[in-house]
């Protein structure tokens, strides 16, 4: 029977006079294990390990050491400190105690001494009686942007970074903190965009970070650009929330979990969103307050009226950045607007702007403006410049002439067909545009009179309904047609830009293998477009307005990747034109001009952009002598007077004279580009270039951009030139910064 060792049941044994011989011999039996190792060793058998060690006995007397052999070995011990188990680590904070609270001086997040670190802020240089008064708790310390990033920003970008980063801390002027980022397309604005989120959302002069939450808004086709741009630059390292589709209540549930959160570590600090979305869901995101919003293509605010503009300025954010490639220079109200978003009161109201600036200015600019009323308007706009580029700032493409290959945009005029001229010239007698401009007014009939011929420069197709019903202008127009026309099928004879558009595909699929994106104004036009590629088995694909969000972001990734077999990317600039990055192209066809020239540009911005690698070329097609041919030399006037001007069609009453209003509806039979003959080139002698342009002067101001006129003989593209004989009769072209490169 095994007893209980417990002092308690010793104790009573005792008491109870056991007998003291049996308590010493008794031993607690053994274990199993014991019993089956005895039975072995009794047996001879032994599987014990002949390397095992019998353990040494314990007992209860202590081991006592030498004193000086103690001393020495603790002595040995503390004259060790502590290192990191790593190879070559160094601590970014020095030497410190583990575990311990750090104290002394506080430190920057990224080394400032740092070979090609980018600084934003360099805290001042204290004296040695300073740093005994200042309170260590609140010394500045630098901030510098994350080097994952500065060591990827070009030179033009780390400037727009501090740029961007002293405007919306207030440290360019006091009590705002907005700016307006509007370099060219292709610039990078994203990149920088991300850096100055980036930096906020991590650190300050206050060594802990200066927002908690941002927010990016952008056109929808552009939602899921920002997201990847996000992961891309900063590879996993924050986790951006992009809302691109969902019910309304998941959208709202997204967005009270987003504004919900608090903290220095938030979870998805960086909302991106739609302003179709924003807009619908405004009230959860006002509930709460963000550091920071971003407005992608920003110009989309220029009127303070829209919904859109009253629901992002009511958000409670005091830093506002918006972005644009092409800012608003000429309409003042417009460019009040904007400026006013970013930054609310430094224009003053809007009633006191209208009389302090932009009252003084127009009349200054009008034709029979007095010459005091000249010189007050010039002052006026001088002053008003003076003020927004303390907040603005823009730089031009040409900065791109170091990193991306060569452009060449080429303005190509093409003859109409007969059928073309007929309808034309019908048209022109019947509507008699002209007749109904009185004093210089436009109708809403005159305006359908523009559409009207925009279309059939394209193709007689698109107005060949109008013709059927016999419409105003298009009376007995259906007899001219070819006997057994049909609009099922698309014929490229008929219209000359169409034809130029056939070989210009023909060739550039035939002897090479380049990618080609094709742009229009009319969802119509790229309905010829697909029939063409269809006849001719050309592979392609379509982004317009009625494609989802997500659908045209996997199209895009598809069409740029090297493997895809797709040849054609059909665009409708009206349809998010802005923004998307198709370098998965080298050629580009406008196919129709538009009136307000920021959105040619934009859409021709799409190939010629980071990432492209292929020599670029841009074909803009235009009509010889049609209203085409007016849209372009409006554009090309208003670009060489300011670098943007906004024009819709609504605006042409604003910006045309009556004789220009009237000379919109001729038709010029004779020419081979109206273009060319108006600019009085001194280069050309009977159509032909002769010599390059003197030093320093060019055809003339309105197109110092294009750098040479060539007919046939002096044109270089090798695509074109099949196309010439076919319905081309005139180019202007220019290579990009071809100084630079060495270009013949």
């Amino acid at each position: 029977q095994r007893r209980s060792l417990a002092p308690s049941q010793l104790a009573k044994r005792k008491a109870g006079d056991e007998d003291e011989e049996e308590e010493e011999d008794w031993q607690p039996p053994a274990s199993r294990k014991r019993q089956k190792a005895a039975g072995e060793a009794e047996s001879g058998e032994c599987y014990r390990s002949p390397f095992r060690k019998p353990l040494a006995q314990l007992t209860n007397r202590p081991h006592c050491l030498d004193s000086s052999q103690h001393e020495a070995f603790i002595r040995s011990i503390l004259s060790k400190p502590f290192k990191v188990p790593i190879p070559n680590y160094k601590g970014p904070l020095g030497l410190r105690s583990l575990g311990v609270k750090r104290a002394g001086l506080r430190g920057p997040l990224h080394d400032p001494f740092e070979e090609g670190a980018l600084v934003l802020y360099e805290p001042p240089v204290l004296s040695a009686h300073d740093q005994l008064k200042i309170d260590k708790d609140k010394i500045p310390v630098h901030v510098v942007v994350d080097p994952v990033l500065s060591r990827v920003l070009r030179p033009h970008q780390r400037e727009g970074v501090k740029f961007l980063w002293d405007c919306v801390t207030s440290r360019r002027i006091p009590g705002s903190h907005g700016c307006i980022m509007a370099d060219e397309m292709g610039l990078g604005k994203t990149l920088q965009c991300i850096t100055l989120m980036w930096t906020l959302l991590r650190q300050s002069p206050d060594c802990k970070p200066e927002i908690e939450k941002a927010v990016v808004v952008s056109p929808s086709s552009l939602v899921r650009n920002w997201y990847n741009e996000v992961e891309k630059w900063l590879g996993g390292r924050i986790q951006p929330l992009a809302i691109d589709g969902g019910s309304k209540e998941e959208i709202d549930r997204k967005l009270a979990g987003f504004m919900n959160q608090r903290g220095l570590r938030v979870p998805s600090p960086i909302l991106i969103i739609s302003y179709e979305t924003f807009r619908l869901h405004a009230e959860v995101l006002q509930k709460g307050s963000v550091g920071l919003v971003i407005c992608d293509e920003g110009h989309r605010l220029k009127n303070s009226e829209n919904q859109t503009y009253q629901a992002l300025n009511s958000l409670n954010t005091p830093r506002r950045v918006l972005i644009s490639g092409t800012p608003i220079q000429n309409d003042l109200l417009e460019y009040f607007s904007l400026v006013h978003f970013v930054n609310s009161g430094i224009l003053g109201t809007a009633q006191e702007f209208k009389r302090h600036f932009e009252m003084p200015i127009l009349k200054g600019r009008d034709a029979d403006a007095s010459e005091a009323e000249r010189h007050k308007g010039e002052e006026r706009l001088k002053e008003l410049i003076s003020i927004v580029n303390r907040c603005l700032i823009r730089r031009t493409s040409d900065i791109l002439s170091k990193y991306l290959p060569v452009k060449i945009e080429q303005v190509v005029c093409c003859r109409l067909t007969p059928l073309q001229t007929e309808l034309y010239k019908n048209f022109l007698k019947q509507a008699k545009p002209v007749e109904e401009l009185k004093e210089g007014k436009i109708s809403v009939s005159s305006l359908s009179s523009i559409t009207s011929l925009k279309k059939l420069c394209n193709h007689p197709a698109l107005i060949y309904d109008k013709c059927v019903e016999e419409e105003e202008g298009f009376m007995g127009a259906l007899a001219l047609f070819p006997s057994g026309y049909s609009t099922k099928s698309v014929e490229p004879q008929l219209s000359g830009k169409m034809l130029v558009l056939d070989y210009i595909l023909a060739v550039t699929k035939s002897t090479s293998n380049d990618k080609v994106v094709l742009v229009s104004n009319y969802t119509q036009t790229l309905d010829l477009f697909e029939k063409l590629c269809r006849n001719r088995r050309y592979l392609y694909v379509r982004l317009d307005g009625t494609m989802s969000i997500k659908k045209r972001a996997k199209i895009v990734e598809r069409f740029n990747s090297p493997s895809s077999p797709e040849f054609i990317f059909m665009l409708s600039s009206k349809a998010g034109g802005c923004g998307l990055n198709l370098i998965g192209a080298n050629r580009l066809v406008m196919f129709d001009p538009d009136w307000n020239p920021a959105n040619d540009e934009q859409a021709m911005a799409r190939v010629w952009r980071d990432g492209q690698k292929k020599m670029c070329y841009i074909y803009r097609l235009l009509s010889t002598g049609t209203i085409e041919e007016k849209i372009f030399q409006r554009q090309t006037h208003k670009k060489a007077l300011s670098s943007c001007v906004v024009d819709e069609e609504q605006d042409v009453e604003r910006h045309f004279s009556l004789g220009e209003l009237k000379e919109l509806f001729t038709l010029n039979e004779t020419t081979t580009s109206d273009t060319h003959d108006k600019i009085k080139c001194r280069r050309c002698v009977n159509g032909h270039q002769v010599r390059p342009p003197p030093a320093g002067s060019d055809c003339t101001s309105d197109l110092s951009q294009w750098q040479h006129c060539a007919d046939k003989r002096g044109l270089q593209d090798s695509v074109l030139k099949a196309a010439w004989d076919a319905a081309v009769t005139f180019t202007f072209h220019h290579h990009s910064h071809e100084e630079q490169r060495g270009i013949p």
